[in-house]
């Protein structure tokens, strides 16, 4: 493999490049218009214009990039994440091009791009589920049924793609047909499938994640977990490993269910299998995801092994370079999306001009980002520009190296989830590790934010501090003492 097209953009077209560079291995960049002056663009050996700013008309033009694969001599293409990372259709064109797709097969990315499909096979190898629905919905009458048999609440899902789209909650018969209706109306409209699955809504679960790497060879190993509670519209801000609640015998259990799942279709490369955990720890299955997920680096920075470099090694044909008894936690990470967006107006995508970027710098502290000061950020994309990673010997010290390191990061002319980074982590609820994927819900208000106000922030602090014994009243009270510990640290010892 001397040459590799990355049919991606940004901060994961830097990040694979970089690597590959380090590997002696030349790279070509694609590009759309609205982004040809971005700093991956330069950085690539070469780089080609494959259409308009819509992803529709460039990004998403599976034939395109693979004609520029080929007039341009390249060996291989790396999907990165998102556009066309988990398109089993694009994956297959590829390998019958004769190129090399740096990913899993298509067989495998379309047994687990659809969620029934993957819950099917990972039931095979007797994966924990949450209760639901083994088929798409087809008779809503019936489907009626299946919910009062599982009971309410529920969750309807899309079938095809994520990000929150295609999912209601359903909480009584009432309305039951209406969601179900608008659930399949926004999967069609998002994923082209309008499928749709029933299952038991898990209130209060944390989302933990399984890293796992197999090769062709048919050896896997699982890069233990990582926390992705921290989300806002189903879609994760924080991301750390590994998590503060599981214990050895958990993470080593949940671990070998991540494996089972990438062994019922055969999956090689890096994959992700993700699950829900409720308060007793018992975790249920979720999906897989079949690319190079975002949150990758924390998990380079507790294992020391590049994620990017075992995916080329493993499309080369080569085995895995290491083994499950090579592995060691090394410290925690924990890392910040940095995206766009307005947390005081309800996290909506803010545009404009980059007119102060400068990232910050030192020991433990790292930034993979696409941006430079002075650009202006598109309207046509993800929101996200960059990424804040924090490590050190342990959670607390990297909780707290990322604040200073978001104090560092200077960033002026656009709005950014940074502040609300700091003001997260520092949550007694997240310091405690005792949270879930209802954080925001529970605990957040845009006010919190303000800046201008002293009195103001003291008075956010003890409000945050008050709602979060609030909702832990009925933790469980240690015997001989009315100290109360949650359920989750007692589950965690």
């Amino acid at each position: 493999m001397q040459k590799i097209l990355i049919a991606n953009r940004g901060e994961i077209a830097m990040r694979v490049m970089r690597t590959a560079k380090e590997m002696g291995i030349k790279t070509i960049a694609v590009f759309s218009e609205a982004d040809r002056q971005m700093p991956f663009v330069r950085y690539a050996d070469e780089a080609v214009c494959i259409g308009p700013a819509l992803s529709a008309q460039s990004y998403l033009r599976g034939e395109k990039i693979i004609e520029v694969a080929k007039q341009y001599g390249a060996d291989a293409i790396h999907p990165g994440y998102g556009f066309l990372s988990e398109n089993a259709g694009f994956s297959k064109s590829v390998t019958d091009a004769g190129l090399i797709f740096i990913g899993p097969s298509a067989h495998s990315i379309e047994i687990m791009g659809s969620k029934i499909g993957a819950k099917q096979a990972a039931k095979k190898f007797d994966v924990p589920m949450v209760p639901g629905t083994e088929e798409p919905i087809k008779d809503l009458k019936e489907a009626r049924k299946i919910a009062q048999g599982i009971g309410y609440p529920i969750l309807v899902k899309a079938s095809a793609g994520g990000g929150g789209k295609g999912m209601r909650v359903v909480n009584s018969d009432e309305g039951f047909e209406e969601q179900v209706r608008a659930a399949k109306s926004e999967a069609l409209n998002s994923f082209s499938n309008d499928d749709v699955f029933i299952e038991k809504y898990v209130g209060s679960p944390k989302h933990i994640e399984i890293q796992l790497m197999g090769d062709q060879h048919g050896n896997y190993v699982y890069l233990f977990e990582r926390e992705c509670s921290i989300q806002r519209r189903h879609q994760k801000l924080i991301e750390e490993a590994p998590s503060s609640c599981l214990t050895p015998d958990i993470r080593k259990a949940m671990g070998e269910c991540a494996i089972a799942a990438a062994r019922s279709c055969n999956y090689y490369g890096a994959g992700t299998v993700e699950f829900l955990v409720d308060e007793q720890l018992n975790f249920y299955f979720l999906e897989m995801n079949t690319r190079l997920q975002v949150e990758h680096c924390v998990t380079e920075m507790i294992t020391g092994i590049d994620l990017v470099r075992e995916q080329i090694n493993v499309a080369r044909g080569n085995k895995l370079s290491f083994s499950q008894e090579d592995l060691r936690i090394n410290g925690h990470a924990i890392e910040l999306r940095i995206c766009t967006e307005d947390p005081l107006n309800n996290f909506l995508p803010d545009t404009g001009k980059l007119e102060i970027y400068q990232p910050p710098k030192g020991p433990g502290v790292r930034v993979d980002d696409g941006y430079e000061e002075g650009m202006d950020i598109p309207i046509f994309y993800d929101p996200m520009i960059g990424k804040l990673i924090a490590h050190a010997p342990d959670r607390n010290q990297a909780i707290d190296k990322l604040c200073v390191a978001i104090d560092e990061f200077q960033i002026k002319g656009i709005k950014t989830t940074l502040p609300f980074g700091k003001w997260a982590v520092n949550v007694e609820a997240f310091r405690s590790g005792n949270f879930d994927t209802n954080f925001i819900s529970k605990y957040y208000k845009p006010e919190f934010l303000s800046e201008d106000d002293p009195e103001a922030e003291k008075v956010a602090a003890l409000l945050s501090s008050y709602i979060w014994q609030k909702n832990n009243k009925k933790s469980t009270t240690v015997s001989g003492s009315d100290q109360r510990v949650s359920k989750w640290k007692i589950n965690r010892r």
